[in-house]
């Protein structure tokens, strides 16, 4: 039996209070870039009467090291989005199953993954899983990336799972009995349908979890993984500069910044675009 559901399960915005919910807007960039610009300015200072490189330069000079980094996250964020939304929209269709032991099977490995600590599950994935896989006389090594990649799949498969379950349990019954009534079954229903309504509800929540992921990925830094927070680590360990702390880590988040902002905007319009009257 399908239950009509006009909820759709997202990843919904931090709200204060009853007002407006909570979004980043370019101010807060702007804010971002004044900081950055303050903690320079400061240890430019501090470092005139040292006779060490200024601060802006010692950034600039560990600047591709840090791209190469930050290009480590986004391919990261690509691989563990694309593997997880593969996974997901299959386990999110089990979810909707009119087999019970599916459908409670499907629904137990959802929330299981989507509530468990995304560190926790890096740790697990790094532990785990072995240094290379033998095929045959082939070996694939499985480099830490790779592993944390793995790691970092499966909340997002989790969370994919309920955005497909939320967006066709948000589709009217009245689909379903209009397909039904020139004899289509119900995978043709689905596919033909219910699925193709169901990719302009998913999409700005999908973006939205794209963003968080992207985000989490410094949390790879803590398995060893040479991203962009692990290299900003081992630069100030080279520098050996106090002053040098804060505007490293603000130049980093900077990039994050500008990275996801764009994303944000994109996800908001789209909202906005396919919002449910």
């Amino acid at each position: 039996m399908i239950v009509n559901r006009t909820d759709l399960a997202v990843l919904k915005p931090f709200r204060l209070g009853a007002g407006e919910p909570w979004r980043f807007t370019i101010w807060h960039g702007v804010a971002l870039i004044a900081a950055l610009i303050v903690t320079v300015g400061i240890g430019e200072a501090q470092a005139q009467g040292s006779g060490q490189p200024g601060i802006l330069a010692t950034i600039l000079k560990w600047t591709p090291l840090l791209a190469q980094g930050f290009a480590l996250n986004i391919a990261m964020s690509f691989l563990a989005m694309a593997i997880g939304t593969a996974i997901g929209v299959p386990l999110g269709l089990a979810q909707i199953s009119l087999l019970p032991p599916v459908r409670g099977g499907s629904w137990l490995v959802t929330q299981f993954f989507r509530n468990s600590p995304w560190l926790v599950l890096l740790f697990y994935c790094m532990l785990l899983l072995p240094f290379e896989v033998r095929i045959g006389d082939m070996i694939i090594p499985l480099p830490g990336w790779l592993k944390s990649t793995i790691g970092l799949s499966l909340p997002v498969m989790a969370n994919v799972s309920e955005l497909v379950r939320g967006a066709v349990r948000s589709i009217p019954f009245g689909q379903w009995e209009a397909a039904d009534s020139v004899a289509m079954s119900r995978g043709q229903t689905l596919r033909m349908v219910i699925l193709p309504q169901c990719i302009k509800r998913m999409t700005p929540p999908w973006m939205n979890l794209y963003a968080i992921l992207t985000v989490a990925t410094p949390l790879t830094s803590v398995v060893g993984v040479s991203e962009a927070m692990t290299l900003t680590g081992d630069i100030l360990s080279s520098e050996a500069r106090t002053e040098l702390l804060v505007p490293m880590y603000l130049y980093l988040l900077l990039w994050f910044f500008l990275y996801c902002y764009p994303i944000a905007r994109a996800t908001l319009a789209l909202e906005k675009r396919f919002q449910v009257r």
